[in-house]
């Protein structure tokens, strides 16, 4: 009885022996590059965890910076955001806080080409687009209408398609080009929702170029129906 236990036990070791000598290095590399993957995602994590967190001690020192009407500290502090950290959300948010300390105290030069990197290299487009929306604004106060038009004109998230047709003809109105600045003003008009209050500025503008309302209506998807 024994020695048939020895030998089934035999022949289940070498079975074992067999099925090792064939998979048992692609099981130790396939082991391999699960705890591998596991590991490097694991560092990853850690990584991203690290990053967030430098760069959020860096956007509180833009905000002190600017509190404090630093402009010096303002810029290096978003400077060294931008080098180490570019490619966080938090780099466009204190890009555009910066901006407006910047634009705040005289500094257009230095606001618009923080306004210029959030709007190219942000990770958010929400904050790509207010940042073309306000360096819009800033080339429309220094005059320079065709600059603020090409901003206006690149690509934006729909959410922010009314508030861009509305600077567009405000852009346009201040060129004396008042039938194009009407029809930016239509387009706005009809992206804005009904319940938004910005929606009553725009028929401000409209009235004030002498285009009714109603006549905007009319030409609405809604208003053709009818």
């Amino acid at each position: 009885m024994a020695n048939n236990f020895d030998l089934q036990e035999q022949e289940q070791l070498d079975e074992l022996k067999h099925f090792w000598n064939k998979w048992g290095a692609p099981i130790t590399w396939a082991l391999v590059v699960v705890m591998g993957g596991f590991a490097a995602w694991n560092g990853y994590q850690l990584w991203q965890s690290r990053q967030a967190g430098q760069a959020t001690a860096l956007v509180e020192a833009v905000e002190l910076a600017a509190q404090g009407g630093d402009m010096a500290r303002v810029e290096q502090a978003f400077g060294d955001l931008k080098g180490g950290y570019g490619g966080t959300t938090q780099a466009g948010q204190a890009g555009l806080l910066a901006a407006k300390t910047l634009a705040d105290a005289g500094k257009l030069d230095a606001a618009k080409g923080v306004l210029a990197w959030v709007a190219e290299n942000s990770s958010d487009d929400g904050y790509k687009a207010l940042a073309r929306l306000r360096l819009a604004g800033v080339l429309m106060d220094e005059k320079a209408y065709d600059q603020a038009l090409a901003e206006l004109s690149k690509p934006m998230p729909i959410e922010f398609a009314g508030v861009a047709a509305d600077r567009k003809g405000d852009v346009l109105a201040l060129q004396g080009k008042n039938q194009e600045a009407i029809a930016e003003y239509r387009r706005a008009y009809l992206a804005l929702g009904e319940g938004v209050e910005y929606r009553r500025l725009v028929e401000a503008k409209l009235n004030a170029l002498g285009a009714q309302v109603q006549t905007v209506a009319a030409v609405s998807p809604a208003g053709s129906a009818q």
